[in-house]
């Protein structure tokens, strides 16, 4: 993958966690602030617990960080999966965010 191939996946990826942030925030109680800085997204949960999402343009990776642990993800077959275990990023984000907040976040990107 060229570099600007990643650029457009990666930050279609951030633009989507930022969407799902407005759209949890609109349709749920739950409270989630995205902040976004360059090509790093931080989520603050109501407990001020974070998730952090950033790129790695040299190794072409978004990589989390949560309580759980940090996580490095490559862009493979339209998906980024988890270069360990192969786990879906928002499936991930989902279940990260979800265990952090206390509340069930769906962060499926929308059709």
């Amino acid at each position: 993958m060229t570099d600007l191939e990643y650029l457009d996946h990666a930050e279609t990826t951030l633009k989507t966690v930022e969407m799902a942030c407005d759209r949890i925030n609109d349709e749920t109680d739950a409270d989630v602030d995205n902040q976004r800085t360059g090509g790093m997204v931080t989520l603050t949960f109501e407990n001020r617990s974070q998730i952090i999402i950033n790129l790695q343009k040299p190794l072409q990776e978004i990589w989390m960080a949560a309580r759980a642990g940090g996580f490095h993800y490559k862009f493979r077959d339209g998906q980024w999966l988890d270069t360990k275990d192969g786990s879906e990023f928002f499936a991930c984000l989902a279940r990260y965010a979800s265990e952090q907040s206390g509340v069930v976040l769906d962060f499926k990107p929308l059709p």
